[in-house]
């Protein structure tokens, strides 16, 4: 394993993430319920293969809800920190030794375990009280587990307002057969596609010129006459 120092949600963790496939995404690699290869896979693949070429994220979606996890995933991990008398260590992006996919657990704990942390609703969170997570994460953290060869993860469900739930989740043998096979195929594929694409013209971004978005898109906006003014400069009259 690898990991990328920089820490999750800079502009250098997110740049090593472009066109990587990465835990959170697995899921749709490799469907959970039946372990079978997920409908989703083409599309994800289209998904990494523009971030290859554009140098861009292709997911920049955000809301206040995603903002208010991100801002409570400390107090949650300093919660755990307490509770579990551990010191978890934040981590950036960990990546397998080929540096072809890779994972962002929200933390190491100790030598054998990891800590994913969820700030859901008060809905979700007490459904994870009762039921735990279920499939929802499975192959997030499964594919945490392999990707970092670590034994258990602790998942966190956390909510200011109600008691926080752990749920020790140990490494899955069967799972790990399954997503590393499909790993292999998805990677192969992803590979096979940028020679193609190579082979029609396309130049991946690492090999050219930073764009702006929209450049890449095609919406960069005209100056106004008041820059256009600027770049001619004062006229003599």
């Amino acid at each position: 394993m690898k990991i990328h120092a920089a820490p999750q949600g800079t502009d250098e963790w997110l740049a090593a993430r472009l066109g990587v496939p990465t835990s959170s995404q697995f899921s749709r690699i490799l469907s959970p319920a039946k372990l079978k290869p997920s409908a989703s896979a083409a599309g994800y693949a289209h998904d990494l293969l523009a971030e290859w070429l554009t140098g861009l994220q292709t997911d920049t979606a955000s809301s206040a809800f995603m903002q208010r996890g991100t801002d409570l995933e400390h107090r949650a991990r300093d919660w755990y920190a307490v509770e579990t008398d551990t010191e978890p260590v934040e981590v950036g992006l960990c990546l397998t030794d080929d540096g072809c996919v890779g994972a962002s657990p929200d933390a190491m704990v100790g030598d054998d375990g990891l800590l994913e942390i969820k700030c859901p609703s008060a809905a979700r969170h007490i459904g994870y009280l009762l039921d735990g997570p279920g499939n929802d994460y499975t192959m997030q953290i499964q594919g945490q587990l392999w990707v970092t060869g670590r034994s258990w993860c602790d998942f966190l469900s956390y909510n200011p307002s109600i008691a926080p739930r752990i749920v020790r989740i140990d490494a899955d043998p069967v799972v790990a057969v399954a997503l590393s096979a499909a790993l292999k195929s998805f990677v192969r594929r992803l590979q096979d596609a940028k020679d193609r694409l190579r082979g029609l013209g396309c130049v991946p971004a690492c090999e050219r010129a930073p764009m702006s978005r929209a450049q890449i898109e095609g919406i960069e906006r005209p100056p106004t006459i008041d820059e256009m003014m600027a770049l001619v400069g004062p006229r003599n009259t």
